[in-house]
């Protein structure tokens, strides 16, 4: 089978002086393909939408070997999309500088390299530019996403294509996946996915659950422990904490009058003032003053010889904003708006659902979605909560017996807290980080141990430990 969108080869650097081969008569090193989702728009007639995608087939399959004659193995290994957030961050800043099969240095030539740590080891990946205005992603009427509802029926429509074009991967088991904005993407996507499936509309999708790292869910719960960790850490005094406490009470009031354009802006301001009181820390990472650089990563991704690899339209701009510009603005009313209540619908309906977090991140960090998850349990009824809050909490460990994790199970749901990692898990614990995935995904165990287990008392000695 021949696709039009079939990547064969990527420049190397930004100057193209040499380049890396995908699938070529000599190399067949993986399947990938890339271009786009063409959609008709239904708010300016006549005219189209375009979500670009770029897809990376498992490792698991070769791609020596005809689809047909593996088309069980395909069809069998999950198929993972990925999401980042902003609003308005392109999702080839998670393939270049998290979790993809590529990364790009840091240095003038833009020098990109092959990966090992990549989540297409033993899983498709397909990274998505959405919603329109991010990445390559765009409109031929500029048309803009206002809400999580037309972003999801959007991206619904978007996947309905890919997998008419590419019907060899329509069966396989689908993870809807994503970071920080994309919390609120993640659960309103599955949850089109999922009532488009029962109203038998379109294309049967296999979704099979969701996976969220450090997601921006319930921002007014966010704010709070922002504050609180800033103080915490040494990063506010006293009196600037309760004077931001009283700019969060007119935040919250702005919020409950469901003044969400108001809400949004005030809440942004309380953001900047937290990181001025404490001198410019990196918001996604309180150890470190500025953000994971994004290297050559622009300059490379506008480079001519790129985008006809990709098959992107040369005169296509690739546009990367973290909560700024036309995609944000356009979700000013939904970027403080709850999405917790999506999680609960997707945990009610026995969706596998993974969040976690690296503990060092400020903006959407470990208390938040631990507090989310409580309250999520607490609506379940007495007892689900009981069971969730008495469910052993387990450390993961390594080898040598320092942890890779704090791993928390029960029934469908896992939550885990990643040590030592900001905001983008994926890029500061790879390793770490792709084996939780693959854990949670094929149901493999987290070897460890429940230190509470460890800390009762042995033979009725109050404070005494087992060995």
């Amino acid at each position: 089978m021949s696709h039009d969108d079939l990547v064969t080869s990527i420049p190397a650097n930004i100057l193209n002086t040499q380049s890396i081969d995908f699938h070529t008569k000599d190399t067949k090193k993986v399947r990938s393909y890339s271009g786009y989702a063409h959609l008709d728009s239904t708010e300016n007639p006549g005219t189209q939408n375009h979500l670009f995608y770029w897809f990376f087939e498992s490792q698991t399959c070769n791609p020596h070997v005809a689809v047909a004659d593996q088309q069980e193995l395909i069809s069998g290994t999950p198929l993972l999309i990925w999401l980042n957030g902003g609003p308005g961050a392109s999702s080839l800043l998670g393939l270049f500088l998290e979790n993809g099969p590529l990364s790009i240095g840091d240095d003038a030539a833009g020098t990109v390299s092959v990966t090992s740590n990549t989540w297409n080891q033993e899983a498709h990946v397909v990274y998505w530019d959405q919603p329109l205005g991010t990445g390559y992603s765009c409109s031929d009427a500029g048309e803009l996403v206002k809400d999580e509802k037309a972003l999801a029926r959007m991206f619904w429509e978007a996947l309905q294509k890919f997998f008419d074009k590419h019907p060899e991967y329509a069966r396989c088991p689908l993870y809807v996946c994503g970071e920080s904005y994309a919390g609120k993407y993640v659960p309103a996507i599955a949850l089109e996915i999922d009532e488009r499936n029962r109203l038998h509309e379109g294309q049967h999708l296999d979704l099979r659950g969701i996976s969220v790292g450090n997601g921006w869910i319930k921002p007014e719960l966010s704010l709070r422990v922002l504050i609180d960790y800033a103080y915490t850490t040494g990063f506010l005094g006293i009196g600037q904490k309760e004077s931001l406490y009283e700019d969060y009470a007119v935040f919250q009031a702005a919020l409950a009058e469901r003044r969400m354009k108001r809400a949004t802006r005030l809440g942004n301001d309380l953001v900047a003032r937290v990181l001025a009181c404490g001198g410019n820390f990196d918001l996604y990472d309180v150890r470190r003053w500025d953000d994971l650089p994004m290297g050559a990563l622009r300059a490379y991704l506008d480079g001519e010889a790129v985008k006809q690899a990709l098959h992107v339209p040369t005169d296509v701009p690739w546009q990367c904003a973290d909560n700024a510009g036309p995609v944000a603005e356009a979700l000013v009313k939904d970027n403080m708006a709850d999405a917790s209540g999506l999680y609960a619908e997707i945990v009610d309906k026995g969706y596998k659902t993974l969040l976690y977090t690296g503990n060092f991140d400020t903006a959407c960090g470990y208390q938040s979605t631990e507090e989310i998850l409580d309250d999520l349990m607490r609506r379940k009824g007495a007892q689900e909560h009981a069971e969730w809050r008495h469910a052993p909490r387990l450390i993961w460990t390594r080898a040598q017996g320092n942890p890779k994790g704090f791993v928390r199970r029960h029934g469908r749901l896992t939550q885990v807290s990643v040590p030592d990692s900001g905001h983008q898990v994926p890029a500061f614990q790879p390793q770490v980080c792709r084996e939780m995935l693959y854990n949670w995904l094929f149901d493999r165990p987290f070897p460890g141990y429940d230190p509470q287990q460890q800390l009762k008392p042995a033979d009725g000695a109050a404070g005494s430990r087992k060995s």
